[in-house]
This record gives C-alpha cells, structure tokens and sequence, in this order.
C-alpha cells in the first residue's frame, strides 16, 4: 500500500443559487445536519441531484454532511463533496476520516464535508479516538465570518463529526475530545451537528451535554422510512450565545437512510 496522508481538507468557493425560502430575519442561522449514506436512497439508488433537493429546500446558511464519498470507485469515481457544492451554489470545506484504499477495493476518500452560504475563514480536520480495527472517524471545523446585523461580521465555529457505529467505547472517547474542543475557545459562539450514532440517553450525549447545549429533546431520525430512533443532533455553545427558534427533522424519507435535522438558531449577543 503506498503512503498516503489520512486528513486532508479541501476547499471550493462557489457563488450561491436562490432557493426561492424567505430570508431568515438578521441575526438567525439555519443550520442542517444529514448522514447522505453516499447519496444512496431507500431505492438503493445513488443520486446526488436528490440529495441537493433536498438541501437546497430547507435554504441552509450552514450544512453539516457525513458518509460523503470522494473519488470512490463504489460511486462512481464522483467527488461527492465538489459535486454538491456544485448542486447548492455553497462554500465547501471536505474531510477525510478514512482512506480506502488499498484497505477497500472500491478505493477513495470517505468522510465528512461541510457546506456554508458564508466565505470560510479558516478549516481543520481532526483524527478522532480509535481503537485498531475500528473504522477512523474524524472531526472537521471552519470558522466563518457571519455578517452581523448592522454590518461587520462575527466569527463563528462550526463542526460536524461522525461517531462510529460499532464501538461505544470511541463514541464515548470522541464526545470527550469534542468537549475539549469546546473548552478550547470557550467563547466563541460555536455549532456542532452530526450523527453521533447514540440515543438521546446514552453516554456519549450525555458527556457532550456537560459542555454543549442540544437544541431539542428526542426526534426520531433513523430509519428514514419509519424513524424510531435518534441519532442526529445539532448543538451550540455558549447557552447564553444562542436562542432556538426551531428544530425539526426534515420530512425525507428517500433520498438517504437518515432523515435530516433541521435547527433555526438566534444570535443573542
């Protein structure tokens, strides 16, 4: 297997499209977190144009997307990331958790990506805690500057993080490494969205709650065609940063196996 880095980041600044959605008023942000399952619908049908539909119905200011394939011969060979900043109009920011090749004979670069309707200032991709043999997960940040109401701008933090699957113990290791994240800038109004693979209830939720607020109680997100359970969350920081007008979970049931969660935030100086 030839050496290869594990993180990379990369970025795209596309000019973005109308989505006919009024305007949220000055000072709220719509946030959107979706698993696309690598634009793979119910039908089992890998659609992107779908996936973009989707997003570009709810007209997000920031979109955090998991399970997003990057030249993967098992979809196509399509930079998934590029081709949905494409199909929204928005800035892209992608990061690898995982590189399949010469692991998967599909190949590629799996991960997370990040869309915004704001330039992105900064980005960083982070290994997040494994245990060998376990799938790598990884935790990705930007920072915008979000315009203020009567002008100049804010600098906002906004992460998206996939937790693994299969071992409780890295799902619990990698809602303490997002907590010191948190604490890394205390201040700092931040937004973190994902699917963290864990009900409402269960440790890891609770150990991010120690320092992350959850805009909602429990909405069922997974299955998306008969949701049961929760497992996709939107959270900020500080409490007293932010209000929550509206959290919802998208009614979706094709385009991927999770249902998006849908979050209006308001800026509380």
């Amino acid at each position: 297997m030839r050496a290869k880095s594990l993180f990379f980041i990369l970025g795209a600044a596309l000019p973005c499209l109308s989505t006919g959605q009024q305007a949220q008023p000055a000072g709220r942000l719509v946030v959107l977190t979706y698993n696309i399952q690598i634009g793979t619908g119910i039908d089992k049908k890998v659609d992107l144009a779908r996936t973009a539909a989707v997003i570009k119905s709810v007209a997000p200011d920031l979109v955090a997307l998991e399970e997003v394939d990057h030249k993967s011969r098992r979809t196509a060979g399509v930079l998934q990331d590029v081709e949905l900043a494409r199909l929204t109009g928005m800035h892209l920011i992608f990061g690898k958790a995982s590189d399949r090749e010469g692991v998967d004979p599909d190949g590629g670069d799996y991960g997370n990506a990040i869309l915004s309707r704001f330039p992105i200032r900064s980005s960083q991709n982070r290994a997040l805690p494994n245990t060998p043999g376990v799938e790598r997960r990884a935790v990705l940040e930007v920072e915008i500057d979000w315009p203020r109401p009567g002008g100049g701008s804010l600098p906002l933090r906004f992460l998206v993080a996939h937790f693994d699957n299969a071992s409780e113990t890295d799902r619990v290791a990698s809602a303490k490494a997002l907590n010191d994240l948190a604490t890394s800038r205390p201040n700092m109004p931040t937004i973190f969205a994902g699917d963290l693979n864990s009900a409402p209830a269960a440790e890891p939720v609770k150990i991010l709650s120690q320092q992350w607020s959850l805009t909602s109680g429990e909405l069922s997100t997974y299955p998306a065609n008969s949701p049961r359970r929760q497992i996709d969350y939107v959270f900020f920081r500080p409490a007293r940063a932010w209000k929550v007008v509206e959290v919802k979970v998208v009614d979706e049931a094709m385009a991927s196996d999770h249902r998006p969660v849908l979050a209006i935030l308001e800026y509380v100086p």
